[in-house]
């Protein structure tokens, strides 16, 4: 089985179009295909279902996946494991961010650490931070910048950089921004725009509003924050979101008893060696954290 086919594999699995893997893997289209063709003749098992305009992935395709990313994810921890022998800060880092952290708190790490470790080929990845854990616990990404899980499973290594607190929200003109005190009951009364039940943040909101009983009027579900402080603010419902993102824009709801905060930070594998471009990212993170917050932050969680 030749590695070149399983990259090609790979590639047209995640980016469902022969044409679009070819672009990534710097490949002509006929090539891809032949060296498709030659793993599913090797394999003596259809890949790929052909579509007119996508394919998709088999039984077969879907079972050999796992293991073909495993595969690859191996080959390159060798390749940087013999390249760190010579103490040099290089080779390929594959890092998973979700789109809010990504955008507020990545980019002076990402200009730091290119600044500093030119020779570093960055191969950054937005997803919802709950696929970015997954994708770490799968050996598919080193590292993820993301929220962090409340219980993360014991092969996953956390590492809060930010606190972040969450408040509730509305547009000022939104009937609740006028009351001087708020029940959960009260916010029931309203439409509420947060993110999916299957994200981290979402669950915290709900842990801090479930003793009261309440069930609440979910009018929309989008995982991105920016989305949703744009609909809270032309009055479609309130939420719950981060205190970084409202500039004045929209009025806090105090509800008595009731705080909210979720971690942000960094997400490993246990036991896995970090390569020198993971361990050289993991301090200029911890370094911009501590500026940003003006204070030492713990290195552990």
């Amino acid at each position: 089985m030749e590695l070149t086919a399983l990259q090609a594999f790979v590639a047209v699995a995640e980016a469902g179009s022969f044409s679009r893997a070819a672009d990534t893997l710097f490949l002509t289209q006929p090539a891809i295909s032949k060296r498709i063709a030659a793993l599913e003749d090797d394999l003596r098992a259809r890949l790929f279902d052909r579509m007119a305009r996508s394919v998709e992935l088999t039984e077969a395709g879907r079972a050999l996946l796992p293991h073909a990313r495993r595969v690859l994810g191996e080959l390159e921890t060798s390749r940087q494991v013999v390249a760190d022998l010579s103490g040099t800060v290089g080779g390929r880092l594959r890092i998973g961010t979700s789109h809010h952290v990504g955008l507020h708190r990545l980019p002076p790490i990402l200009r730091r650490y290119t600044s500093r470790y030119p020779d570093v080929e960055l191969d950054l990845h937005f997803m919802d931070s709950e696929q970015a854990c997954q994708a770490v616990d799968r050996g598919e990404l080193e590292l993820a910048v993301v929220t962090l899980p409340e219980n993360p499973p014991e092969t996953l290594a956390i590492e809060t950089l930010w606190p972040d607190a969450l408040d509730f929200v509305a547009a000022p003109d939104h009937p609740l921004a006028g009351q001087t005190r708020i029940e959960v009951a009260d916010l029931a009364q309203w439409p509420a725009i947060l993110p999916a039940v299957t994200t981290f943040t979402r669950r915290i909101v709900a842990a801090a509003l479930r003793p009261s009983g309440a069930h609440l009027r979910i009018a929309l579900e989008t995982n991105y924050l920016e989305t949703i402080k744009m609909m809270v603010s032309v009055g479609l419902g309130w939420s719950a979101l981060p205190r970084t993102m409202n500039h004045g824009e929209l009025t806090v709801l105090t509800l008595e008893g009731v705080q909210l905060q979720r971690r942000l930070g960094l997400v490993s594998r246990v036991g896995r060696t970090p390569a020198n471009a993971a361990g050289a990212f993991v301090e200029v993170a911890r370094g911009q954290a501590r500026s940003d917050s003006g204070d030492d932050l713990p290195t552990g969680d």
